[in-house]
């Protein structure tokens, strides 16, 4: 049996977010069984979503970023610089890629305006939101092995992000096949989706591995990516359709299992 611990952290970061990847392609099979649930599951897991990389942002990767600040400036400096930056990377992405949100006609379509098809727009939109989601759990992997920690705190972040991936599989595949997509294509597109955060997770350990001063910007960069798709998707759209109630108790057990997560096994 391999020995997770004693793997590079570049590899722990692939191997985790695969998991996260496989746990949406299992979310996406949904298509093969039974019928689409109703508008306020999807909103309660678009909540629990937010929920869980809301807490995720904060006790995996802010207060981490702080508390291992340069000992010459104010903890605050490199959270809020690279927090910043996080958020305004995701956001010029968000405003140049083509894409359009769940349940929205393509009308609404985001970014610069191409003729793409309505099912890679919903592609690149999960796209978006999933990007961070890597990012993070390969600054969690790097931190981790520069700091000399068991990754424990990356495991527990990357078991809270994989969680919220499965309904996430089900809110691409199953609107896809209501409109026509066969199960197989719906299945396909729905995994897809996720499968920029193997990406992000090798690049965010490489490049806190290669320059071991940028730990606390690429910490808190991730948590402004993070909670940047939070604040202009998540939320937004788990409220949009009147049900509120659920999605925002779908937020607060998402904050709450990744809360106890981080600070009981981190």
């Amino acid at each position: 049996m391999i020995d997770f611990a004693s793997l590079s952290p570049v590899l722990q970061a692939l191997l985790a977010t695969l998991l996260t990847w496989f746990v949406t392609a299992l979310g996406a099979a949904a298509v093969f069984f039974g019928k689409e649930p109703k508008r306020g599951f999807f909103d309660a897991s678009l909540g629990f979503a937010a929920g869980v990389m809301i807490a995720a942002s904060v006790f995996s990767l802010l207060i981490p970023a702080m508390e291992h600040a340069p000992k010459d400036m104010p903890p605050w400096l490199p959270a809020s610089l690279g927090f910043m930056a996080g958020g305004l990377f995701i956001g010029l992405i968000d405003r140049f890629l083509p894409h359009l949100h769940l349940f929205q006609p393509k009308e609404k379509a985001e970014g610069i305006k191409t003729g793409i098809s309505k099912i890679w727009l919903l592609i690149l939109a999960i796209t978006i939101h999933n990007l961070p989601e890597g990012l993070a759990v390969g600054v969690a992997f790097g931190s981790s092995s520069l700091l000399g920690e068991l990754p424990a705190g990356a495991i527990a972040l990357t078991i809270g992000l994989a969680v919220q991936n499965l309904p996430e599989g089900m809110a691409v595949s199953l609107p896809l096949r209501r409109e026509g997509v066969s199960r197989f294509k719906s299945f396909m597109y729905g995994q897809l989706s996720a499968i920029v955060e193997p990406i992000g997770g090798v690049v965010g350990a490489g490049v806190v591995l290669l320059a071991r001063g940028m730990l606390p910007y690429a910490m808190a960069f991730a948590a402004g990516a993070m909670i940047f798709v939070v604040v202009e998707e998540l939320i937004p759209e788990s409220q949009s359709s009147g049900n509120t109630d659920l999605a925002t108790a779908g937020a607060m057990i998402g904050f709450t299992i990744m809360m106890i997560l981080d600070t009981a096994f981190g």
